[in-house]
């Protein structure tokens, strides 16, 4: 007599409900509305915190040369870097780093659907699943590499040749959680794509 499984084919709409659901949030709160304010379309992002080498407040506006809009920096140690009226270009660069992230977090959430659908079979380790969980584990080490990264740079060219620049040094802090949960991802992503061929081989010598 065989075990009956926990898992049921209510339990996989659900999660592909909430893994579908969430996809939609971070498309439309995480790319698309970035991307209409970098756009002009609506109300962009016009702050940035970054960090500030000193306690400082760059009284007023500070009149870029370049580009004729104005920033000013406020704050101690972590300030906010606020633009008066900023023209395509600093708006593009102030929305990059999000749209980038939640365009890999979409990524992820689309593997991880593709993923749960196989569960209506009851059957998840099929080669497929290891290679998205290989797909998987890149994005999330992107992401670890380019959430510290992006931000620091795009800050970087905002307050190119502006006397902010002198308060606002190149800064990217990395940490090493989502290194390592990266690393797991494709441990558990190799480990899968052995189990499948073993599995073919045994099935083979029947």
């Amino acid at each position: 007599m065989g075990a009956k499984s926990w898992w049921s084919q209510t339990d996989s709409r659900l999660l592909e409900a909430a893994l579908g659901l969430a996809a939609v949030l971070v498309g439309v709160f995480g790319v698309l509305l970035p991307a209409l304010g970098a756009a002009g379309l609506m109300d962009p992002m016009d702050t940035r915190e970054v960090e500030a080498e000193t306690a400082t407040r760059v009284p007023g506006t500070v009149t870029d040369a370049v580009t004729g809009h104005g920033m000013t920096l406020t704050g101690t140690h972590r300030a906010d870097l606020v633009f008066a009226d900023p023209d395509l270009g600093q708006r593009l660069l102030l929305a990059l780093p999000e749209i980038v992230g939640s365009l890999l977090l979409l990524l992820i959430l689309a593997l991880l659907f593709k993923m749960a659908r196989t569960l209506r079979g009851g059957d998840v380790f099929v080669p497929v699943n290891a290679r998205r969980l290989s797909v998987i584990g890149l994005a999330v080490l992107a992401q670890a590499l380019l959430t510290p990264v992006l931000p620091a740079l795009t800050t970087e060219i905002l307050v190119s040749g502006t006397p902010v620049a002198e308060q606002v040094p190149f800064s990217a802090t990395f940490t090493g959680e989502y290194v390592l949960l990266a690393f797991l991802i494709l441990a558990l992503g190799e480990v899968f794509r052995r189990g499948t061929k073993l599995r073919a081989d045994t099935e083979g010598l029947v």
